[in-house]
């Protein structure tokens, strides 16, 4: 079975860190593109960051806050987000080609005091 699961997410204080993973199954992620998103309440979702299958990164929120990575050993990809502001609380989720394959269900991130 293909399978897409995020993890990692929880409640975080304004200015903390966090890690995501992005882990799949059912399929080698050498050959794949992994994008993460993100969705606030009640607004749109947006992309946060994307790395090719050979390691080259793009940042969509042009900030040095988040970075991504990915361990094809493992067959996962992480996001790990700096210094995290509560305008960050949302769902991350991570999908396939960059957003055009196969999505997970999300984790949540809440920034909060």
């Amino acid at each position: 079975q293909l399978q897409v699961v995020e993890s990692g997410g929880g409640l975080v204080q304004p200015g903390g860190s966090l890690k995501l993973s992005c882990a799949v199954s059912g399929f080698t992620l050498d050959d794949y593109a992994i994008g993460w998103f993100r969705q606030a309440p009640g607004k749109e979702r947006e992309g946060v960051s994307c790395i090719s299958s050979g390691g080259t990164w793009t940042n969509y929120q042009q900030s040095d806050r988040f970075t991504i990575s990915r361990d094809n050993a493992k067959n996962t990809v992480y996001l790990q987000m700096w210094r995290l502001k509560p305008e960050d609380t949302a769902v991350y989720s991570c999908a396939t080609d960059c957003g055009g394959g196969l999505w997970g269900r999300g984790t949540q991130v809440t920034v909060s005091s």
